[in-house]
């Protein structure tokens, strides 16, 4: 297919656009509907030259808002629209021709991810109305991870949980950790060996992935599992939930929402789950975003040495999201934790690998396990698997 792909990401109150020509050089137009169904819903984005813009869209719902990305394309048709869905659960291991059963599987996975799945589901709804005679495929966030083995995947729990309900481990971030794994292993002359990724952004997960096919991960059952993030706790005591609910008579919805909305970065500074924020901070002593800064790398590398437990040979670490491929504090606090890893880290690059550049962080000449910065790239990542899909139902 030589026609661009229109990649959607849809929320329950927006969606993120991108449109992605098969050629490498063509131009990118990428934006994000949001605050949709009020009156301060707008559309903003990048054109073909590079410039911005924005329009406001005042309680636009999602139709709507499609229909303003679709003249924002500036006149350029996609040939198919590739949907990012979040959870597949165990029935999707790759992207999928979108149909009436796979609309239904995702359904009957909502339960499993009630903040994403249903708003997905929304802009497949929209997208349909649009362009009813476009193919459309789901890319899964889980669908990457399903290559876990069992001992990884599940939990210490009744059978029955696992056979009736589907309470296992999923993993999330599988569009982004199949991206710079894959990556790695073109440009490192180690090729697609053992590589620990860390995608670190307001949302964080590691996994372990060992010939492009993942073997473990930080997140499970819901993207609250693992890392320290922005505004999620990540790996809490289980028992923590009837604590807060005995002694201070919280609600489950109370606890879920402190948990996934008022923890993270932000409960332990008390200031912002913006990592800049908190690192400006933590230059400045205040002590709550120090703390913060070091449970947050203390976490990462803690998870990462876990997940080498998962890989035959190490060959390296990637840190990709905002964070992994904005912050040389970040970076090089969390390989200052793992010595006996062998890592090898050259300052003056590392401090230079910001705003989307890719490389190796390795002083020269080193012989022991890599570390690389590689921007990721979902968008690009849904497209080709969108693709993939396609010419396998031709």
């Amino acid at each position: 297919m030589n026609a661009p792909v229109l990649v959607i990401n849809c929320g329950s109150s927006s969606i993120k656009y991108a449109l992605i020509d098969p050629a490498p050089d063509a131009p990118r137009l990428a934006g994000l509907a949001e605050r949709l169904g009020s009156a301060d819903a707008r559309l903003k984005g990048i054109n073909s030259a590079g410039g911005s813009f924005s329009h406001a869209l005042p309680n636009a719902d999602h139709t709507q808002a499609l229909n303003a990305i679709l003249n924002s394309l500036e006149g350029r048709i996609p040939g198919a629209i590739g949907h990012r869905i979040v959870h597949g659960g165990e029935k999707f291991t790759q992207a999928a021709l979108i149909d009436s059963d796979v609309i239904s599987a995702i359904k009957a996975t909502a339960a499993l991810a009630p903040l994403h799945n249903p708003a997905n589901l929304a802009g497949i709804s929209a997208t349909q109305k649009i362009f009813p005679a476009l193919p459309q495929v789901a890319v899964f966030d889980t669908a990457f991870h399903q290559t876990l083995p069992v001992k990884a995947y599940r939990y210490a729990l009744p059978e029955s949980l696992y056979a009736e309900h589907g309470i296992r481990r999923y993993g999330f971030h599988g569009t982004s950790h199949a991206f710079v794994s894959q990556r790695a292993a073109e440009l490192s002359p180690r090729g697609a060996g053992g590589w620990l990724t860390a995608h670190l952004g307001n949302g964080c997960s590691t996994a372990a992935v060992w010939n492009n096919q993942s073997l473990d991960t930080s997140m499970g059952l819901t993207p609250l599992e693992g890392l320290v993030m922005g505004t999620r706790s990540g790996d809490v005591d289980p028992g923590l939930h009837a604590h807060l609910h005995r002694q201070l008579g919280w609600s489950m919805d109370k606890i879920d929402d402190v948990l996934n909305k008022q923890s993270g970065l932000l409960g332990l500074s008390g200031l912002t789950n913006d990592m800049r924020e908190v690192e400006e901070a933590a230059e400045q002593g205040h002590a709550r975003a120090m703390l913060a800064l070091d449970v947050f790398c203390y976490r990462i590398a803690k998870s990462l040495a876990a997940l080498s437990c998962a890989l035959p040979t190490l060959d390296g670490v990637i840190f990709t999201g905002g964070i992994g491929e904005n912050s040389p504090l970040v970076r090089r606090r969390v390989i200052s934790l793992l010595p006996h890893f062998g890592f090898a880290l050259d300052e003056a690059s590392n401090d230079v690998m910001i705003r989307g550049k890719e490389g190796k962080l390795d002083r020269a000449n080193h012989q022991g396990p890599e570390a690389w910065v590689i921007p990721t790239d979902e968008e690009g990542r849904i497209a080709m698997e969108t693709r993939q899909c396609l010419e396998a139902h031709a």
